[in-house]
């Protein structure tokens, strides 16, 4: 009798934990998201934008359903929140409430974002990276009025910062010249000259809040994305060439300014992850990850399903795990699994100078 009552009371506390709950010590002790839509949590949701994920299919695979993740399931923060210990976090447009658990962190991403404030602009409303900041600002006012005898200083110091800012000033800024006019002020090189500068300002100011540990994703690939596919004349194949060398330039000043800050601030550590390579070298080589779809959307209409995103009530693939991307945009949750566990682990050359299970370690 003893024994099925131990039994029953052990089931009762497992089944107590939600699938995304932590049990044990995390490898920091607090995560804050800074980015786009490729890795939003519901920013967007009550925004008057076009861009929004809060609605079917989206979240197929994603246990809550549609919550403004744009993706079928798990975005690469959900996914790394698990690698580290930590739960899903909470929208920053979820947090308003002096009760609000914040502790874990708080995930600010917008859709349609970008660096420059103007990017995005014709989606409607967006946070900007600026904001983000300033909405960061916000949670270390809430911070400081609950964590009582707990070091702020200390918390955010150890805790993972993560940026992910930068394809919407191309696909949604300098790649549409009939709506934006950064393609006629700026040549390529200028524009990604641009774009850093104003994303150190932004990481200085972060770094003057009080965090220490930076982890920077470079832009993949848009060059291979269905939107780009479906509006250029690309061969079979092949991505559009143009869009993947404007991208570059800018992963290639992003990764020396990651140089600068290191040299400059000797109290923190900045770490650029080149999701370039990680997701190129999945399109490239599909089949030992197992894809066998790679140009076209798993849910999208038009040429490659991406001339139109996924749209309310749409019908996705039918196996996710085969595709590479899962609309216009947006990779798929298989595809969100590899990044991350390269930038966890990887070398030098994916995830540098150090990968994030040496960041926790520092």
């Amino acid at each position: 009798m003893a024994h099925l009552l131990v039994v029953t009371l052990l089931t009762m506390f497992l089944i107590s934990f939600s699938a995304n709950d932590v049990v044990g010590e995390s490898l920091f002790p607090a995560m804050f998201v800074f980015g786009d839509s490729l890795v939003d949590a519901g920013n967007n949701n009550f925004l008057n934008s076009l861009a929004k994920a809060n609605f079917e299919p989206y979240g197929i695979d994603f246990s809550a359903g549609p919550t403004g993740r744009f993706c079928n399931g798990k975005t690469p923060i959900d996914i790394l929140g698990e690698r580290v210990g930590l739960p899903y976090l909470p929208a920053f447009a979820d947090t308003v409430e002096p009760s609000d658990n914040i502790f874990s962190g708080v995930n600010y991403a917008s859709a349609a974002a970008g660096i420059l404030d103007e990017t995005g602009r014709t989606l409607g409303e967006r946070i900007s990276f600026s904001q983000q900041v300033r909405n960061f600002e916000t949670t270390l006012s809430q911070l400081n009025d609950q964590m009582e005898n707990r070091s702020l200083s200390e918390y955010l110091a150890k805790s993972l910062a993560v940026l992910n800012h930068g394809s919407n000033d191309y696909i949604n800024n300098y790649l549409l010249p009939e709506l934006y006019g950064t393609s006629y002020i700026y040549n390529p090189s200028s524009y990604a000259e641009v774009l850093v500068r104003i994303y150190k300002n932004r990481l200085m100011d972060l770094h003057g809040l009080g965090l220490r540990k930076f982890l920077l994703a470079g832009i993949g690939p848009l060059g291979c994305i269905p939107n780009q596919l479906s509006r250029r004349l690309v061969q079979p194949g092949q991505c559009a060439a143009y869009v993947n060398n404007l991208v570059s330039m800018f992963n290639v000043a992003l990764k020396t300014m990651v140089d600068q800050m290191n040299a400059e601030y000797n109290d923190s550590i900045f770490v650029y992850v080149n999701a370039y390579e990680i997701i190129a070298d999945v399109i490239d080589n599909p089949n030992p990850y197992g894809f066998s779809v790679t140009d076209r959307a798993c849910c999208g209409l038009g040429r490659n399903q991406g001339q139109l995103s996924c749209l309310p009530m749409s019908i996705p693939c039918t196996d996710r795990t085969e595709y590479v991307f899962w609309d216009a945009f947006h990779p798929t949750e298989a595809v969100n699994n590899i990044l991350v566990s390269k930038a966890f682990t990887g070398p030098p050359s994916i995830c540098y100078p150090i990968n994030v299970k040496q960041m926790a370690e520092m």
